[in-house]
């Protein structure tokens, strides 16, 4: 019988020849995963001889990280902002940047809003991690996929949030009522473009969803639409965040004061212009 030491070595071996980054650690989560442990966990019994039902549940598991799907989902939850969520193929994976832009509304707002809107929801990770942090807040989150919003939903339920939150299905402020007003509108929507996606890793460009990447040629697509109708859905003082590529804030900054706002870019932990804060 093979030993835990033993299946470490051979699988990160494996991942390794097949290109995977971080072999080595998602080894470790990969065999914990399979064995319903925690990493740190592995390093106290190496040399435990594993059964061949443990071999045969890890087996599929490792096809699937050397085949470039992402570790995520193939373990099906990642943590975000203190919150664990599941994710698998229906939505994007939340990403460290986005817990950035949480940092930095947390910062720049002096009062805490007292409605939220998430355009583009996805996992529902941000409309999540907003509406742990400000407790009175009604939030509403959007999102065109019907299959997104099921996943955020179900996490929205695995957090005890369900009933703080809604979620409405439709292409970004669309499935607003004319009189919907907002604090606090933020946006983590596509803006990578095709030559961008065309570099991307495989784990993105494989397995992740194409629609929730790329936007047009400049990938500024659905910042552009965005940025034409937010105004008409902040309260006085209301601020919109969003994410968005370091190259683009020239432009974003044109197209805000086209509609008669200001916006301001604020850095990433890089120091390179990751986030647009709009007002």
């Amino acid at each position: 019988m093979l030993t835990v030491r033993e299946i470490k070595a051979r699988t990160e071996t494996f991942l390794t020849q097949k290109g995977v980054p971080n072999a080595k650690l998602d080894t470790d989560i990969l065999i914990a995963h399979s064995l319903g442990l925690k990493r740190l966990d592995l390093y106290l019994d190496l040399d435990r001889p594993l059964t061949e039902a443990q071999l045969d549940a890890l087996r599929p598991l490792v096809k699937r990280r050397a085949g470039r799907e992402p570790l995520q989902y193939i373990v099906g939850s990642t943590e975000f902002y203190g919150l664990t969520l599941k994710v698998d193929a229906r939505a994007l994976i939340p990403r460290h940047e986005t817990e950035e832009l949480v940092d930095r509304i947390f910062a720049h707002l002096t009062t805490a809003p007292q409605s939220i809107l998430d355009l583009g929801t996805g996992s529902g990770a941000l409309a999540l991690a907003l509406a742990s942090k400000y407790l009175n807040a009604a939030v509403t989150a959007i999102d065109l996929s019907a299959d997104a919003l099921a996943l955020a939903r179900e996490n929205a339920a695995a957090l005890g949030l369900t009933d703080r939150i809604q979620f409405l299905e439709g292409s970004w402020l669309e499935p607003l009522a004319g009189e919907a007003r907002f604090d606090l509108i933020v946006a983590n929507p596509p803006y990578l473009t095709e030559a961008e996606m065309e570099t991307a890793e495989p784990e993105v460009v494989l397995h992740e969803p194409h629609s929730a990447l790329v936007s047009g040629g400049e990938g500024l697509d659905d910042l552009r639409h965005i940025l034409a109708s937010a105004k008409d859905f902040l309260n006085p003082g209301g601020h919109l965040a969003m994410e968005t590529g370091i190259a683009q804030h020239a432009a974003l900054k044109q197209l805000a004061e086209t509609h008669g706002l200001t916006g301001e870019s604020m850095e990433d932990m890089s120091g390179r212009p990751r986030f647009f804060l709009v007002h």
